[in-house]
C-alpha cells in the first residue's frame, strides 16, 4: 500500500467581506501519495490557491483536517507550522519572491541559514544547486541582473536545497514565455523525479497538468474529478 504524503479530509474554508459569506473550498477530500505528482488545475478563482495555502499551512480551515507525513497541521500554531514548513516543505512561487539586495546565491543558502547549516557547508550545496538549475555562472547576480526565468531558476535551486519531503509550486510559469514555461516545467520535474520528493503544482494551464501522475480539477471550491495516469 502506497504511503500518503498529503491527507485531506472534509476540507471547507469561508471567508467573510463584510455581512456576506464566501465559499472558497466546499468540501473537498484528497490523498496525495508520497512520491507523486499532482497538479491542482482550475479557472481564477476556483479554490486551488487556497487550496495550496491550506496544505503549506499559510492559512487555516474552517472545518476538515489537513495531515503531512502524518502531522495534523490544522491544530499547529504559527510557531510550530514554520518549524514544520522549514523541515517539510519547499515553495516555488509565481512572483519569484527573491530578495533583491542579495546574490543568487546568497538567496539560495536562505533556508539552509535558517536550518543553523555552517557557511562553508550552505554556500557548497547553494553553488550546486544552482548549477543543477543551469546557473553556475550567475551565482554573484542579483535579481535585476537576471530575466525571469532565471529568476524563477533561482527559486527552484532555493526550494529545492534543502530536499523538502514535499514541494508545493503555484502557478510557477504563470510569468514567463512559452519556451522558458516548458523548460521550467522540465526542470521542476525532473529534481522532484530525483529527490523522489511529492510535488504539487497549482495552475490553470492544461499543459502543466501534461506532467503529472494525477491530475486534480477544482470548480467553484469542489473536486469536479481527478484524473490518474495508469
Amino acid at each position: 500500500m502506497d504511503k500518503n504524503t498529503v491527507e485531506i479530509k472534509n476540507l471547507r474554508k469561508v471567508y467573510r467581506v463584510g455581512d456576506e459569506k464566501v465559499v472558497a473550498l466546499d468540501n473537498i477530500s484528497l490523498n496525495i501519495r508520497s512520491g507523486e505528482i499532482c497538479c491542482i488545475l482550475g479557472t481564477s478563482g476556483s479554490g486551488k490557491s487556497t487550496l495550496l495555502n491550506l496544505i503549506a499551512g499559510l492559512e487555516k480551515p474552517t472545518r476538515g483536517t489537513i495531515k503531512i507525513n502524518g502531522n495534523h497541521i490544522e491544530k499547529m500554531n504559527e510557531r510550530q507550522l514554520a518549524l514544520f514548513r522549514q523541515r517539510f516543505v519547499g515553495f516555488v512561487f509565481q512572483s519569484y519572491n527573491l530578495l533583491p539586495t542579495l546574490t543568487a546565491l546568497e538567496n539560495v543558502c536562505l533556508p539552509l541559514t535558517f536550518r543553523g547549516v555552517k557557511k562553508q557547508i550552505r554556500e557548497k550545496e547553494a553553488a550546486r544547486m544552482l548549477s543543477a538549475v543551469g546557473l553556475k555562472t550567475h551565482i554573484n547576480h542579483r535579481p535585476t541582473q537576471m530575466s525571469g526565468g532565471q529568476q524563477q531558476r533561482v527559486g527552484i535551486a532555493r526550494a529545492f536545497v534543502c530536499k523538502p519531503s514535499l514541494m508545493l509550486a503555484d502557478e510557477p510559469t504563470g510569468n514567463l514565455d512559452s519556451k522558458t514555461t516548458r523548460e521550467i516545467k522540465e526542470l521542476i520535474l525532473k529534481l522532484a523525479r530525483e529527490y523522489q520528493q511529492t510535488l504539487v503544482v497549482v495552475s490553470h494551464d492544461a499543459d502543466v497538468a501534461s506532467i503529472a501522475d494525477k491530475t486534480v480539477h477544482i470548480l467553484d471550491g469542489n473536486i469536479e474529478k481527478i484524473e490518474e495516469k495508469s
